[in-house]
């Protein structure tokens, strides 16, 4: 495991260890972050933790061009119980994100340096939002980083059912639209795959973020994706 010092500098993400994690420590300025981004690296540990950086083996992504939505989504967007939005909000949807009581985890990896950090981003344009409202409160949303390629969520929250569901929906639609490669979803999860998320190689994942996997859609269609 490397060892980062104030230099902005990561190692190859090919040295991983088998969990992911790349290296751990230097900090959360957005030089470092946007650097970690391009290469295909993410933060990801606990308030007591020190920085831990991680490149997984297997990278949790939807591919929007291919994506499907399901009848049971499609029958919520019909309903209209939801008006989205786009960066209209961003301080209280990760805010959220950072509140939401999740089972099974005991307080939160967002902390405020975390959250001051990524808020930073999205005043440059490279951190953004989407807002799910009903009945005008903000009921639900998720955030990540622009790359103009590729869309890496970070985390998503829902005060009720299906909100955050139609946050991610509607990313992707979005993301469709704008010809993007990836919506990266980082590490599977149960609640991502039941959304259509599946996994892909780390190298895999460098290739698309690199934009040298131009038939990677259609290769993934022919193998049932």
């Amino acid at each position: 495991m490397y060892f980062l010092s104030k230099d902005l500098y990561f190692p190859p993400v090919d040295e991983a260890s088998i969990e992911g994690i790349l290296a751990i420590g230097g900090d959360l300025s957005v030089e470092r972050l946007i650097l970690a981004y391009r290469k295909g690296i993410f933060p990801w540990f606990n308030e007591e933790e020190p920085i831990l950086w991680w490149s997984p083996p297997e990278r949790m992504v939807v591919v929007p061009s291919i994506y499907k939505v399901s009848k049971s989504i499609r029958n919520l967007l019909n309903q209209n119980k939801f008006s989205v939005t786009f960066n209209q909000n961003f301080s209280e949807v990760i805010l959220g994100c950072q509140q939401i009581e999740r089972p099974g985890q005991d307080g939160t990896w967002l902390s405020d340096d975390f959250i001051d950090s990524y808020s930073k981003l999205h005043q440059m344009g490279i951190a953004k939002s989407v807002e799910v409202w009903q009945n005008d409160e903000l009921v639900g949303g998720l955030y990540g980083i622009d790359l103009g390629h590729i869309f890496c969520g970070e985390s998503m929250f829902s005060k009720v059912p299906n909100a955050s569901k139609i946050a991610f929906v509607t990313l992707i639609q979005y993301l469709k639209e704008n010809n993007y490669k990836l919506l990266d979803c980082q590490v599977h999860n149960d609640h991502l795959e039941k959304l259509g998320a599946f996994e892909v190689s780390r190298e895999v994942f460098m290739r698309v973020l690199e934009s040298q996997a131009i038939n990677f859609a259609s290769n993934k269609l022919k193998h049932g994706h």
